[in-house]
């Protein structure tokens, strides 16, 4: 009771008499301050952390933040929804209405109603939450969410039955799902019962939603704005006359773990599959993915088509060993937890879509695979979901009920699109209802036929149906009659353009993803179609929905993109114009590949998140023609994007189908990709003869000159095999150049050798070099990295403000959240006392992991928020961060090697602060290998001293602290346990004896203290 109270405050002093009152009301005891304070006592002692309950001059505290109080942020967010949903904002009101709702878990304090206090608390919190839930699903029936919002608002009905709002909200929903007459029982049930228990008549409002069924008019459709998460495309239009399909498809997906939407062409079982996908919790997640499948043509492409959907920006590179045949891509891409696969448009290739679905669920018992075909995939254990066209009016139905219907409803909602203004009258209503009827109810032929609005009436294009569909009026059908239907309405469409709108449609159908209009124009532009008409042309194809605009760019539907195609061929022009894509792209890359390198840097790396599967489909495209010079001037650039930004898993193996291009590369392309191939593939890694032969072929065929990035590729590489002599050569040449993109690159590889040699003074001017030099050509994410640097510098020599500073400037210079440099900077803040700061920036952090669906940065980040707990005094919540490390990645399906080189030095240090000196021991040789694993042994040198010091052996410590020293090059001043460490030890031997422990660990040679360390690892 005093916690929950003290809670409420959120904050606040209360003073002891406010709190007697609210313990024991009227009859406190009789010695009620003493029993006041008793309970303080007893509730400090149960608090998991001290220092959370204050005592203050008048009174008591929790200590804790506001936000952190459940029933105070709930409060915050059901207002921020509230205001945002009052400004026209559904979709973000939906998501913060939703969070706040989601912080609860029963009835208000319902461990302590009892409580004086707890009658009015939770009669208020009640009705806010009452209220939230009113504002949840008004926001969710703006977004068309009928269906979701119903059950809710169902289950809060029979709880509130005089709550006209609910009531009039059910009543929306109900009409939304086609249930008028449900809808209207609601409304007599509730004006009954006000009646008859209160004497009133209903509000206004709920008068308004009764006269609103009467008049059946469809309400409006929502459409989302902004992105949808969880890799799916945001809808461009509502989703209208699926609901039924809807609740059959969501209900099938909970069930069966493999599901197939069945229908015809242009029937929409990519729209029904979308917004199923959008509503699944695997979305939210970010472990959902949609792999349109449209262009593929075999088994090959299939895989390769998953793999392109599941390399995502931002996503961390597996390790080495998951590089295995594309299919144990996929496996290893899948990894950690519950995934969902949308494969659409597989009827094509079936056979290879079902191999690779069978395939892959029994690989993966967490995922689920939902296909769109034409056909079912056969494989065991399928459920399908069968959709025809949409529900036609009924023969004879009163207009109410006309307008009321599935087809008609969608053909409206796209009319209003066109043509704003537009309405059901009663010719116009018999109009539509013809029209909805000769096309059979297909959702595609009715929005085909709705953009005729722009320039016919509804009367009109009903008349040309008598024209073009002659197949419809006769209603002569063949086995699959909506295929043909719908590509009677394409047919149709088709021969209501110009001349040159179809010589632009047929050639846009080469575009495998949006295109911008100055690629539209270079590659489609020819005699019949100049490049000054393209812009026009491009205009009249939206307007007549041939084409659709997306953003800043222009595609096609699917099933309009491959008829166009048939048409591209037909016309013997499909080789010229994908020759002209290939050119135009190599063009493109070769461009932007040096100013990827400059201050150009974030515009260029823009235009190839933009056109990136127009330029991976042209490499593809180059590779297949064995045009090499286009193939290597396309490389170039993706290859350095894919490193910076973007990991793909079809990078290893597009490298290789370029290499394999042989001879006809140019020769320093050449050498370049065998390089990039030698450093980056999976098979065994190279000695020293196979990396200095590949280096000397890159310096003396020019390559490390035209491909300065090869730098930070191969240099690397020779210092670890050894190769000194070499790397120092190539470092003084490229210093004699003029290129500093390239010169700053020598720094950051000689920083890399010095660091592995333990030369730290070396180390910090090498980054200090590389900083200057990036700083100077204007590369904002090589600035970052070297600012990066140059922070880890600062930091062991205790400056924690300047290395603060260094990360923060890091950040601002690149696009979106870096997470290790987020968490470089949190890891900072803790060593400089700012727990609060780092705490802030491990949530981001883990925050962005999760919704880029990275296993990787979020073991990175739950690491981070060990240490934090570990730093605050917390050994317990610390632990059972590191045990949730260890359960990511088994689930992750990394080997248990890989997590416990994270693990194992985290539990050591954790051990430690605990005074667990014995399981620390017993655990030091595996962290001692993780640390060499890492290739950063020095803080191992530091574990050891802690152990030695808890086992009685100060001496012992200090000499391994000194070893520590010497490994890195340098005492890390920063970490302010460090010093506690040797502020302990210095106490412990004293001043002089400390020194001298010290000074013989810190002489020992470099290899004589690693060798030591090596033989902990061993157990010895």
């Amino acid at each position: 009771m005093l916690l929950a109270r003290l809670a409420l405050a959120a904050g606040d002093v209360l003073t002891p008499g406010v709190l007697i009152d609210s313990l024991w009301g009227t009859r406190p005891p009789a010695d009620a301050l003493n029993s006041l304070h008793a309970l303080v006592y007893r509730l400090r002692r149960a608090l998991p952390a001290s220092g959370v309950l204050e005592s203050a001059e008048a009174g008591y505290r929790l200590a804790v933040p506001k936000e952190r109080v459940d029933a105070a942020r709930f409060e915050a967010l059901a207002a921020r929804g509230g205001r945002e949903l009052a400004a026209g904002d559904p979709e973000e009101a939906a998501s913060l209405l939703g969070e706040a709702l989601a912080l609860w878990h029963g009835p208000a304090l319902a461990d302590v109603r009892q409580a004086p206090f707890a009658g009015p608390a939770v009669a208020r919190l009640e009705e806010l939450r009452l209220a939230a839930l009113e504002d949840h699903c008004d926001a969710r029936l703006r977004l068309g969410d009928h269906t979701g919002a119903l059950a809710g608002l169902e289950t809060a009905s029979a709880d509130h039955p005089l709550r006209e709002r609910l009531a009039a909200l059910r009543m929306r929903a109900l009409k939304a799902a086609g249930r008028q007459s449900d809808a209207l029982a609601v409304f007599e049930d509730v004006r009954g019962r006000l009646a008859d228990e209160l004497g009133v008549d209903p509000s206004a409002g709920l008068r308004e939603a009764h006269l609103a069924v009467l008049r059946g008019a469809p309400g409006p459709s929502a459409v989302r704005s902004g992105p949808a998460p969880g890799r799916l495309p945001a809808p461009l239009t509502s989703f209208v006359g699926r609901d039924g399909e809807l609740a059959l498809l969501d209900g099938l997906l909970d069930a069966n773990r493999l599901v197939t939407v069945i229908g015809p062409g242009g029937v929409g079982k990519t729209r029904l599959a979308v917004e199923a996908a959008a509503g699944h919790r695997t979305r939210q997640q970010g472990r959902l993915w949609l792999v349109p499948l449209a262009g593929a043509h075999g088994p090959k492409s299939v895989t390769d088509a998953v793999l392109g959907a599941l390399s995502t920006p931002n996503a961390a590179r597996p390790p080495a060993d998951s590089h295995a045949e594309p299919r144990e891509q996929v496996v290893g891409l899948l990894r950690g937890g519950e995934a969902v696969l949308v494969l659409d448009n597989c009827e094509h290739v079936v056979d290879a879509v079902a191999e690779l679905a069978q395939y892959l669920l029994e690989r993966r018992p967490r995922l689920t695979v939902l296909a769109t075909s034409r056909e079912p995939l056969q494989v065991l254990g399928e459920a399908l979901c069968r959709i025809g066209p949409l529900p036609l009016p009924r023969p004879g139905a009163d207009p109410a009920e006309a307008a009321a219907s599935p087809a008609v409803r969608l053909f409206v909602d796209r009319a209003t699109a066109v043509r704003p203004g537009f309405t059901l009258d009663g010719p116009t209503l018999a109009a539509v209802g013809e029209v909805v009827r000769r096309l059979d109810g297909l959702p595609l032929a009715l929005e085909l036929a709705a953009a005729r609005l722009r320039s016919m009436t509804a009367g009109e294009i009903a008349h040309r149906l008598d024209d073009r569909f002659r197949l419809l009026a006769t209603g002569n059908r063949t086995a699959q009659p909506r295929q043909r239907t719908l590509h009677a309405v394409i047919e149709w469409s088709w021969e209501l353009l110009t001349g040159q709108e179809r010589t632009l449609a047929r050639r846009m159908a080469v575009f495998p993803a949006p295109a911008g209009a100055g690629t539209v124009e270079a590659v489609c532009a020819g005699e019949t179609l100049p490049a000054g008409d393209i812009a026009y042309v491009l205009g009249s194809l939206v307007d007549k929905s041939f084409v659709e605009r997306v953003g800043d760019g222009y595609r096609m539907l699917e099933t309009v993109r491959a008829y166009a195609a048939r048409r591209l061929l037909q016309a013997g022009e499909r080789e010229a114009v994908r020759d002209r894509l290939v050119r135009h792209f190599a063009d493109v890359a070769e461009e932007h590949e040096p100013l990827l390198r400059s201050a150009r840097q974030q515009a260029s790396f823009a235009l190839l998140t933009a056109e990136y599967d127009n330029l991976v489909f042209a490499l593809r495209a180059a590779v297949d023609g064995r045009d090499a010079d286009a193939a290597a001037r396309l490389l170039a650039p993706l290859y350095w994007y894919w490193n910076s930004l973007r990991y793909d898993a079809r990078a290893e193996a597009l490298v290789a189908e370029v290499c394999g291009l042989g001879d006809a590369l140019p020769e320093d392309a050449r050498a370049a990709f065998t390089a990039l191939r030698l450093v980056a593939g999976s098979g065994p890694a190279p000695g020293a003869r196979q990396v200095r032969a590949v280096i000397e072929d890159c310096a003396r065929t020019g390559a490390l000159e035209r491909y300065p990035m090869l730098l930070l590729v191969t240099l690397p590489m020779g210092c670890l095999v050894g190769l000194e002599d070499v790397v120092h050569r190539l470092i003084r040449e490229v210093r004699g150049r003029r290129d500093r993109w390239a010169v700053a690159c020598t720094f950051l590889v000689e920083a890399f050798a010095r660091y592995d040699r333990g030369d730290w003074a070396g180390l910090a001017g090498a980054t200090a070099g590389a900083l200057r030099e990036f700083e100077a050509v204007g590369d904002r994410l090589c600035t970052a990295m070297a600012l990066a640097g140059v922070a880890r510098v600062r930091s062991v020599e205790g400056n924690h403000h300047e290395a603060v500073a260094a990360y923060r400037r890091g950040l601002a210079l690149v696009p979106g959240d870096d997470i290790q440099a987020r968490l470089g900077l949190a890891a900072e803040r803790m060593r400089g006392g700012d727990l609060a700061g780092a705490r802030r920036d491990i949530d981001t952090a883990e925050q962005a992991a999760r919704d880029r669906g990275d296993d990787f940065t979020r073991l990175a980040a739950l690491a981070c928020r060990a240490e934090w707990h570990r730093r605050a005094g917390e050994p317990e919540p610390a632990g059972r961060q590191l045990d949730r490390m260890e359960a990511l990645g088994r689930e992750a399906g990394l080997a248990d090697e890989t997590v416990q080189d994270w693990v194992a030095p985290a539990r050591v240090a954790n051990l430690l602060a605990a005074g667990d000196a014995v399981r620390a021991r017993e655990l030091l040789p595996r962290a001692v290998r993780g640390a060499f694993a890492h290739r950063d042994p020095a803080p191992a040198a530091q574990q050891l001293a802690g152990v030695l010091l808890a086992e009685g052996d100060p001496a012992g410590a200090a000499g391994a602290l000194g070893m520590s020293e010497v490994i890195r090059g340098a005492f890390d001043a920063g970490d302010p346990e460090l010093r506690d460490l040797a502020a302990e030890l210095e106490r412990r031997l004293g001043r002089a004896r400390y020194a001298a422990a010290y000074g013989r660990g810190a002489a020992m040679p470099r290899r004589e203290a690693l060798f030591r360390l090596r033989r902990v690892a061993d157990g010895s």
